[in-house]
């Protein structure tokens, strides 16, 4: 039916579904328990979406699925990011029609083998329902900021806060998002871990801003570290000479470091991973 609905922008495979044009690529995929306790999952890629209005399409998504529990919300979701996507294509601030915005990666068309990498869950069933009771005063962490590192005019500079709750996680971002520095960075990676005590169980997530598989490297990181209840997001500024991997090696430097500064590991653990 999606495909009738969506003709031939829409490609079903593997219970996917694929909207291809030259400025961005959605998938979504429908988990067995959609929708009586589940959310669809979905990835956006695009390289322009990046910080407040991703942060801004996240939270209507969530909005919707909190305002709908239990319902079919698929069609609901698909038109909510038409309509962003397209407003924001048209607005000045949008980007231009026809060029690919990109910083390390060679512009390149979608095909099917571009599915996104669904391992990481914008919307975990378990964040929505945490996110749907927690609290609109619910008390801002303390943000922490680290020490920068700067290499062939990049920078990137460490953010951290001590994180309960998914609420938690989108008000430190949106505070970040305010400081005008932070908010005009090329990308803000981030990611987080929160242990649930009573299930025995993480709920985690990241985010590329653009700088492809720095999300999930940087999830890995946490992982391997084994931290808990703490996000963390690294800011890049871009300086026009492409780093190729280095950048990854900068992006978790800057997230161990900051880690080690605030005593949530020490300087005896390194652990060995492919991005250094």
């Amino acid at each position: 039916m999606m495909q009738k609905q969506y003709s031939k922008g829409w490609c079903p495979r593997d219970y996917a579904l694929t909207r291809k044009c030259c400025e961005w690529l959605l998938g979504i995929i429908l988990p067995p328990d959609y929708p009586s306790s589940a959310p669809p999952i979905y990835q956006i890629n695009a390289g322009w979406l990046r910080g407040a209005d991703r942060t801004t399409l996240s939270n209507s998504l969530e909005e919707l699925y909190v305002e709908n529990t239990g319902e079919s919300i698929l069609y609901l979701w698909v038109e909510k990011i038409r309509e962003f996507l397209a407003e924001k294509s048209q607005s000045e601030d949008g980007p231009e029609m026809g060029k690919t915005v990109t910083t390390e990666e060679e512009a390149h068309d979608y095909d099917e083998d571009d599915l996104p990498d669904y391992s990481m869950l914008k919307l975990a069933n378990q964040s929505a329902q945490l996110l749907s009771s927690a609290s609109d005063d619910e008390e801002l962490p303390l943000i922490k900021h680290g020490e920068t590192i700067t290499d062939r005019r990049s920078t990137f500079q460490p953010h951290l806060a001590a994180v309960v709750t998914p609420k938690q996680v989108q008000r430190v971002l949106n505070h970040l998002y305010e400081n005008k520095k932070i908010a005009s960075a090329t990308h803000n990676i981030y990611a987080y871990r929160i242990y649930c005590e009573d299930k025995n169980s993480f709920l985690q997530d990241c985010e590329d801003d653009g700088e492809t598989a720095a999300g999930g490297r940087l999830l890995h990181l946490l992982q391997i570290l084994d931290v808990r209840n703490v996000l963390v997001v690294v800011s890049r500024w871009y300086g026009g000479i492409l780093l190729g991997p280095d950048r990854f090696k900068h992006i978790n430097n800057c997230a161990r470091n900051i880690l080690i500064q605030e005593g949530y590991t020490d300087t005896s653990v390194r652990p060995k991973t492919v991005y250094e």
